[in-house]
């Protein structure tokens, strides 16, 4: 199913989207929800959900410790989700991901035994110590929210995110995150080590047992699968469309690899996002350039040489946004 059919889905199946009002109501509650657990990270907070009401995924690459695991989980805790977590190691396969089909004596047939990739919010912890090979069992359910297993195809719950970490490390025992892989991605952000009045108040609420396991749902899978609708009917006229355009054409005249069209689609959906949280029905060029850095950056390969993303993949995409301007024709 692609993000196309994703959407007429939807619509077959009656999915009434909310007023944006009550969009924005939601997301707020959630933020709110989540803060409780994860101290002083908003912005990031923030980004996941615009990720999520995007139909996108996560990728936060960060130091141990600082919270990505905690984020996830108090995410799914606050939707009423079902929350997986994937460790991924070297030895990891394909099929301890997807799951896979066992042999059942006594009906004389194969049942499926679904992975811990079916959740509503699933936790891809260290995805870069995996090879290849299992990282790419991550693809097809990443874009198109079902999986193969044997020739015959699962869907995965509704709504499907990803929230992958990367230790950003240690680089020996890691693989590199295949192109094709990153740019199924809709955002990649760092938490970052919190400031000492944040630290403070985080150790103030883990002494003794961790907030996390008090965090209580203050609202459901079937009224965020709504907001989501509600984000995918916001208004993006045709001068948006082409300033999105016109910028990630922009980083491929400045880059060794620019931003796939792919990306291209998934910055407009975060500056759908973008208008529910700010309370409207249609997109701005403003909503466009807030989600840009977090969006483009980790496609862009800067030289021919060098790895996807970083300060010279931000850089690139700094100066792509100082150079187009959203008012021209």
């Amino acid at each position: 199913m692609t993000e196309g059919s994703t959407r007429a889905a939807d619509a077959e199946r009656g999915v009434e989207p909310l007023p944006v009002a009550e969009a924005r109501a939601l997301v707020e509650r959630v933020t709110e929800n989540v803060g409780e657990v994860v101290v002083g990270k908003a912005d990031v907070v923030e980004d996941a959900l615009v990720a999520l009401l995007a139909r996108g995924h996560l990728l936060l690459e960060d130091v141990p410790g600082v919270g990505k695991t905690v984020l996830a989980r108090s995410l799914a805790g606050s939707i009423d989700g079902t929350f997986s977590r994937l460790q991924f190691t070297p030895d990891l396969l394909p099929s301890d991901v997807t799951g896979t089909n066992v042999f059942d004596e006594a009906a004389g047939g194969f049942d499926f035994h679904p992975g811990p990739v079916f959740g509503n919010v699933v936790l891809g912890d260290e995805i870069n110590r995996a090879p290849p090979k299992t990282q790419s069992a991550l693809l097809e359910a990443m874009a198109e929210g079902q999986v193969t297993v044997d020739g015959e195809t699962h869907a995965l719950p509704d709504p499907f995110f990803v929230v992958a970490t990367q230790n950003a490390v240690e680089r020996d025992r890691v693989y590199d995150l295949p192109a094709a892989e990153v740019d199924r991605f809709t955002k990649k952000c760092t938490l970052g080590y919190p400031d000492v009045e944040e630290e403070v108040e985080v150790l103030g609420r883990v002494v003794g047992h961790h907030p996390v396991a008090d965090v209580e749902p203050v609202t459901d899978v079937a009224a965020l699968r709504r907001a989501r609708e509600t984000t995918a009917r916001v208004e993006t006229a045709e001068p948006v469309r082409r300033y999105v355009a016109r910028l990630v054409a922009e980083t491929r005249e400045r880059a060794a690899l620019g931003v796939s069209p792919r990306g291209g689609v998934a910055l407009l959906r975060c500056a759908q996002a973008r208008a529910v949280l700010d309370g409207r029905d249609y997109v701005v060029p403003d909503d466009v350039k807030r989600e840009a850095r977090s969006v483009l950056a980790h496609r862009v390969r800067a030289d021919a040489g060098g790895d996807l993303g970083g300060e010279d993949a931000t850089r690139v995409v700094s100066r792509a946004l100082d150079a187009v301007d959203p008012e021209a024709p």
